[in-house]
């Protein structure tokens, strides 16, 4: 059997989410009080490191980007199993023990939870039926990546890119094997969907990703996002 406490490694890219990343550590000690928990943070100028630190999370800064800076952390991470942790989600209560069983598989390579929404919505609980299933438009980095770290090495890392590293590791991920959907949920902030609008924002997330199928560069992309994001926003 696996050991959260030598063989997990829990990283947690962090950008200004003091309001978020306290909750995120403390609800995974109350889970295991001694898995390696590695904070990257790319810049924050609020509380986020200083929480972080009191925490007695492994601090590791590094410049802006999601890709790069799970990298970094998982430069440090000491663990054969890394598990990609977004700082505004929640993993299940029996997540350490459903690791330990499906890793204990030499077969199992990689894979990610379910997705739930820590709001009560329709639209939302229908979106999220459809994260059990393996395609590009339903598997993401807030789903939470569980990865073997060799084979994360062999996949060459996360891409340093602003936007769609996470759909990037999964596609070479699949050339390769099976991107397993663990049978439990992990809980993720709606507050995207909440300000943009939950239609809206889906709209907006599936013009992206067919985008970047045709093969526009991620650089773009992100700025094509920020644009329509700010403007959605205005007047709010």
């Amino acid at each position: 059997m696996l050991s959260p406490e030598n063989d997990f490694s829990i990283i947690i890219p962090t950008l200004n989410e003091h309001a978020w990343v306290k909750k995120t550590i403390l609800h995974t000690r109350s889970l295991n009080s001694t898995v390696e928990i590695i904070v990257a943070d790319g810049g924050s100028s609020d509380g986020t490191v200083k929480i972080a630190r009191n925490l007695g999370a492994k601090l590791i800064e590094s410049d802006c980007g999601r890709g790069n800076q799970c990298n970094c952390g998982a430069s440090l991470a000491s663990g054969r199993i890394l598990i990609f942790l977004h700082a505004d989600t929640l993993l299940p209560a029996n997540a350490f023990n459903l690791l330990s069983q499906y890793f204990q598989d030499e077969r199992i390579q990689i894979g990610t939870f379910r997705l739930a929404f820590d709001q009560p919505n329709p639209l939302l609980h229908a979106y999220c039926f459809f994260t059990r299933f393996d395609s590009i438009f339903t598997r993401f980095g807030d789903q939470c990546i569980v990865v073997r770290k060799s084979f994360f090495e062999t996949l060459g890392r996360f891409p340093n890119w602003p936007l769609f590293e996470d759909v990037h590791l999964l596609r070479n991920a699949r050339k390769c094997t099976k991107v397993v959907s663990f049978p439990a949920t992990v809980e993720t902030s709606a507050r995207r969907f909440l300000k943009v609008g939950i239609v809206k924002t889906q709209l907006i997330n599936g013009w992206l990703i067919l985008q970047y199928l045709l093969g526009v560069s991620p650089t773009k992309l992100v700025m094509q996002y920020k644009t329509i994001k700010n403007n959605n926003l205005k007047g709010q």
